[in-house]
């Protein structure tokens, strides 16, 4: 009967030559069944009504004409008569009657699927997935729909769903004609994810638009917790290239609250709060978390661009399947130059969540309980509420910055505020209850994965980016990069690698945690247990927890940079600094100077440290030898004697990180004068140095550069200093060894870097602000 195959398609027979018939959603859901199945993509089947079908009904009751009328003199900006338009115009969708032949069409499509099976129903307008016109939740999905009268009337529903407030305002913005968009029904068999976990995926880094991973979410229960953005979901990156390679390719898990799920029961959707056993526990396995990866990559080479994948697990049978997949918008639209937002100065932080984008705003908090008070929000203000959802997508516009209780980095609010450019902090908890109606506050995105709210107007600059190509310069430019969070975003600046990848910022910010306190954990007070076991949960221990957690820093780097040398240095806390992580007072000498006590290659190899020092070896060795990053090279800080280098090589080579190995360089820190004096003799043990400035100034003047009586006199120009710098660099020349700088003095001072080049230096590591400006200046000189 071909009305009949005029109205509904089985997926299976869809292509993406089908949009104009059924959308982008669903002609995507045909394509992937059709095409990538033999490549491991898993798409449950079913069927969609067409746009034919769409319009037929509508002329069937004599709607388009009404419909075209009631939204011709609409002002989407007055969101009341916004609200009142798209009501009426729903309520006559929902009350008309569905034309015969499309009726016993869905009746017959639903009976072939099997007896009673329950579905999900989703809308697919025929513009709402073209490249540009991607918008999160802008029609309605309905889950465990089962039997034929449900599905009759849920098909209604997504009809009437083309003209939510939100999608009604969406289309003016965007300049789409009303009557030119249609709305096919999508009709799936339903994954079984509230007995498992389901999420959304991203072929790309959605802040930084790094190309090189997968950035999936997930949460127990049916999906539409985390693309709501009422639960903070897990997160999971996924390297490509060392997927590709088979390789264990996590590099890096943060875990989710996961406070709620929404899961089906007594024949409807209930939300509950998830067991406390089970948000201690990451939601899927790292086999799993590969498998999804491996799954988007497939589906991001079929349509050769980025794409915004949602995905459920079957708690049934197990299987992870795709049950959506549009193409990823925002980054894919932003090619060529941009901007960067740099805070001057920090303040009082009023609260933190995970930041979306890189921007900053500023501006009066204006805390909204329901979109019914969106009219309180006037142009310029910071939108502060529990969640979004796609209902407030007419008012976000006007904020110039957004923070949420609840959501994680692929919520609605923070998919919104990515479209339009919006700074965003989700999942603060509690932003509600702690920003107060009416102050001025500062919204950072610009320091990494955390998003800070600031007390005050803070100032703030801005960057223009320029989109250029630089001749090599007469030197190698590396990093010097501390924070895992930002290195996707900085491996985008022109660089030859990381020429100093601190730990530091690892161990105190990712994990918090004395080592010797986790290995000591019988030995510790019942609420510092308490405190440990929170913090490592998900992980298989408090020992494994810390080994994994610098693995996953350490190997973000290195993905980041990949296949660009990373130079870690190995930790260089003071005994201070260690006495400040959780548990450290107990097991942290109290020293009159720590910047020069127990610190360094003496540390490594004294009694009290060498147990947690061998955690670090295990964590280098997990991401060279098992991740396969082999750009990791290992650097030692402050060797003060020939001895002491040799006794932490010996060291290395003892924990399975032996100098050549897998291609392992050993760089030492050249940072004390004695490295200098006995430099032949140290570069019998390594590979060569990275001069460490800052401690060579200090220590060849004799000034304490934390004190401000005496800090004018520190500065690396000194000829003292340089003549040490000018000796280090001719040793290593003379050994053919590998010799660079990290210290703050070139990234301070450009004639300094000048110098180092007119020496001969191998590589110069700069403070990633600075490397553009060093870049240009060394090539056109």
């Amino acid at each position: 009967m071909q009305v009949l195959a005029d109205y509904i398609v089985p997926l299976d027979a869809l292509s993406m030559a089908d949009v104009p018939r059924v959308g982008g959603k669903n002609a995507s859901l045909g394509e992937m069944i059709a095409n990538l199945a033999h490549s491991g993509v898993k798409v449950p089947g079913g069927f969609a009504t067409t746009a034919q079908a769409f319009w037929d009904f509508l002329d069937h009751n004599d709607l388009r004409a009404r419909i075209n009328a009631r939204l011709a003199a609409l002002d989407v900006a007055d969101v009341t008569a916004l609200a009142q338009a798209g009501a009426e115009i729903r309520d006559w969708v929902e009350a008309a009657a569905l034309q015969p032949a499309l009726e016993s069409g869905l009746r017959s499509a639903y009976a072939a699927l099997g007896e009673n099976v329950s579905v999900a129903v989703r809308s697919s307008a025929t513009a709402e997935d073209l490249p540009d016109a991607s918008f999160a939740g802008q029609q309605e999905t309905y889950l465990h729909v089962q039997g034929e009268d449900a599905l009759l009337a849920y098909v209604h529903k997504v009809f009437a769903s083309l003209y939510n407030d939100r999608a009604i305002a969406y289309r003016v913005h965007h300049g789409f004609a009303h009557a030119d968009v249609a709305l096919s029904a999508g009709v799936q068999r339903m994954v079984r994810s509230d007995l498992a976990a389901a999420g959304v995926m991203f072929t790309l880094d959605t802040e930084s638009g790094f190309r090189d991973a997968v950035f999936i979410t997930s949460a127990y229960g049916l999906g539409e917790t985390v693309v709501q953005g009422s639960v903070n979901p897990d997160e999971f990156y996924v390297h490509k290239p060392m997927l590709a390679q088979q390789r264990p390719a996590v590099v890096r898990r943060e875990l989710g609250a996961k406070a709620i799920r929404m899961v089906w029961r007594d024949g409807g959707t209930v939300t509950e709060d998830t067991p406390v056993e089970l948000r201690r526990r990451f939601s899927l396995n790292d086999a799993e978390v590969l498998e999804l990866a491996r799954q988007a990559v497939a589906i991001e080479s079929h349509y050769g661009r980025p794409m915004d994948i949602e995905w459920a697990k079957d708690g049934e049978s197990g299987e992870l399947f795709i049950v959506q997949a549009r193409p990823e918008t925002v980054k894919a639209r932003a090619g060529g130059a941009g901007e960067r937002y740099v805070l001057e100065a920090p303040g009082e932080v009023r609260i933190s969540g995970r930041a979306i984008g890189q921007k900053i705003g500023a501006g009066e908090v204006r805390v909204i309980a329901s979109p019914a008070e969106m009219n309180r929000v006037q142009p310029g203000d910071i939108l502060v509420t529990d969640m979004t959802d796609p209902d407030w997508e007419p008012v976000m516009k006007r904020a110039a910055a957004i923070v949420t209780n609840r959501g994680g980095r692929t919520c609605h609010a923070a998919i919104v505020a990515r479209e339009l450019g919006i700074p965003a902090v989700v999942g603060t908890g509690e932003a509600t209850g702690v920003l107060k109606d009416g102050e001025t506050v500062t919204v950072s995105c610009a320091e990494g994965d955390t998003g800070y709210v600031y007390a005050g107007r803070l100032p703030f600059t801005v960057e223009a980016l320029e989109n250029e190509t630089l001749p090599e310069p007469p030197v190698k430019l590396m990093m010097n990069v501390g924070n895992p969070e930002r290195a996707f975003e900085f491996s985008q600046i022109p660089n030859h690698g990381v020429g100093l990848a601190r730990l530091e910022f690892i161990i105190a910010r990712m994990i918090g945690v004395h080592p010797l306190a986790l290995l000591d954990m019988a030995g510790q007070t019942s609420e510092l247990r308490d405190e440990i076991e929170l913090r490592s949960a998900g992980y298989a221990g408090p020992v494994a927890f810390y080994v994994d957690k610098l693995a996953e820093g350490i190997s973000t780097l290195a993905a980041a940079f990949w296949p660009q040398p990373v130079i870690v240095r190995l930790s260089d806390f003071k005994s201070n600094e260690y006495a400040n992580l959780v548990g450290g007072e107990r097991y942290e000498p109290k020293e009159e100077n720590p910047m020069l006590g127990l610190r360094g290659a003496a540390r490594y190899v004294s009694a009290l440290f060498r147990p947690a020092f061998e955690l670090e070896c295990r964590a280098l060795k997990q991401v060279r030898d098992e991740m396969g990053f082999t750009n990791v090279e290992a650097m030692i800080p402050f060797v003060r004697t020939v001895e002491e280098c040799a006794a932490v090589v010996d060291l290395l080579a003892a924990n399975g990180l032996k100098r050549g190995d897998n291609g392992l360089r050993l760089i030492m820190m050249c940072e004390i004068p004695s490295n200098v004096l006995l430099a032949d003799e140290f570069l019998e043990h390594v590979d060569g140095f990275s001069i460490g400035s800052n401690d060579l100034t200090q220590l060849t003047l004799g000034i304490d550069r934390d004190s401000g009586l005496v800090a004018e006199g520190f500065d690396e120009r000194n000829p003292a200093v340089k003549k040490l710098l000018a000796e280090a660099i001719a040793v290593c020349k003379r050994h053919g060894k590998y010799i660079g700088i990290c210290g703050q003095g070139p990234s301070d001072h450009p004639d300094l870097a000048d110098w180092l080049v007119e020496q001969g230096i191998g590589s110069i590591s700069l403070n990633p602000d600075t490397v553009v400006a060093t870049w240009r200046r060394l090539t056109q000189a």
